[in-house]
């Protein structure tokens, strides 16, 4: 663990969270991993932010160790949202500033579009919105073929195939999603470590399964769920993306403007994959700094 960075565990709703953070208390930044990742991969965030006067906080989102499981089972991307909301909450705050990567995006968007008042600035990396994207697993057969893991995991092998060799699917996603990031390997087996955990994979795989299968989702959020997809995002919103992305295509920013009434800033950064707020840290948590001034 980094020196800087403190660990312990928050309460939202029936969830026990386990956050990292650092920083003294201030201004909230509030940051959110994906898949397959954890909070460690906001480490190049930690001190840059703290030394500028930032809380820096990264929960481990739901179903990834130390983090309970959902008690009910859901993991819906409206679940996500109100996970992120109920954060803010229990650390004592009204409002963030909200990092989030991949699935941590995603949340990111639902928290701006359920309460846009809780979020002031929001910074979502390798995860576009809006109608471009849902478009692309209609009828872009290249996005399609980028995400052919979201439909494997629908099969009852994925667990499986996942954790075989010593979670090598999880080392091939890295490889094939950021293709020019020599990534270091504690990186690597610090999520690897993660997934060793019982039921993270099962959790993990079921964010897609949720997705995909509505009648996983809970039908007391079918109004909420509905209004996720295209709804607009009235915060302002810098939008970051890895040129060489192997995960979601960077052209599917395009358009995006529409649905971000309170501005939209755009940075591709060349050579950068999936990870780029690992791979180009400094550069990316330049950018961020700026952005939330």
């Amino acid at each position: 663990m980094l020196p800087s960075v403190r660990q312990h565990v928050i309460q939202v709703g029936q969830l026990s969270v386990t956050i990292l953070e650092s920083g003294s208390p201030g201004r909230l930044l509030l940051c959110l991993h994906g898949f397959p990742d954890n909070a460690w991969t906001f480490r190049h965030q930690f001190q840059f932010f703290a030394a500028k006067g930032y809380h820096v906080v990264a929960p481990f989102q739901r179903g990834y160790y130390p983090t309970s499981p959902a008690p009910d089972g859901q993991y819906q991307s409206a679940v996500l949202a109100q996970d992120l909301l109920g954060c803010i909450e229990a650390l004592g705050y009204t409002q963030a500033d909200v990092v989030g990567h991949d699935w941590g995006a995603i949340a990111a968007y639902g928290a701006a579009i359920l309460q846009p008042q809780r979020v002031r600035r929001l910074v979502a990396i390798a995860v576009p919105h809006g109608p471009a994207v849902l478009q692309a697993f209609l009828s872009d057969y290249d996005q399609l073929r980028r995400s052919w893991y979201m439909f494997f995991f629908q099969s009852p092998f994925a667990e499986a195939a996942v954790r075989h060799n010593d979670f090598e699917f999880i080392e091939r996603l890295w490889r094939d999603w950021s293709p020019n990031w020599i990534f270091p390997e504690e990186t690597l087996q610090s999520v690897k470590d993660t997934f060793r955990h019982d039921g993270v994979v099962e959790a993990a795989l079921a964010y897609y399964r949720c997705t995909l299968d509505p009648s996983r989702q809970d039908p007391a959020l079918a109004a909420i769920q509905t209004t996720l997809n295209l709804s607009p995002v009235a915060v302002p919103t810098l939008a970051i993306h890895g040129s060489n992305d192997g995960c979601i295509g960077p052209y599917l920013l395009e358009g995006m403007e529409a649905l971000f009434p309170a501005g939209l800033e755009k940075l591709i950064v060349e050579g950068a994959g999936h990870f780029v707020h690992q791979e180009k840290a400094a550069l990316v948590n330049d950018r961020i700094s700026e952005f939330l001034l």
